[in-house]
């Protein structure tokens, strides 16, 4: 079990905040960045990963963009348009969820 620095895994101190409201409780990412076990603190509050597993773009729903804090996969969709240059939603595209919840 490791202990990351939650910059690592979540990309913007806005996504950290909503992990702590409980409005975000995965990230997909290019590749991993933690394992089942791991954890990581946000103001006090340590989250544990719980699940860590491999997908494709393609596989994502709207319920894992609300996972992230969005409203819909199209909105999600734009988000990772706006936030990576050149990027081009490719339905076979390999992504990594990480799935966390507060630890007891």
């Amino acid at each position: 079990m490791t202990e990351h620095d939650p910059a690592e895994l979540l990309p913007s101190e806005r996504m950290q905040g909503q992990v702590l409201e409980g409005e975000v409780t995965q990230i997909h990412r290019g590749h991993r960045y933690a394992d089942e076990g791991d954890t990581f603190t946000i103001e006090g509050t340590t989250f544990e990963i719980v699940d860590v597993t491999e997908r494709t773009l393609g596989d994502l729903t709207d319920e894992d963009a609300r996972a992230e804090g969005m409203d819909d996969l199209e909105a999600y969709e734009r988000l990772l348009e706006r936030a990576h240059d050149d990027f081009e939603w490719n339905d076979d595209s390999e992504v990594v969820r990480h799935q966390f919840e507060p630890a007891e």
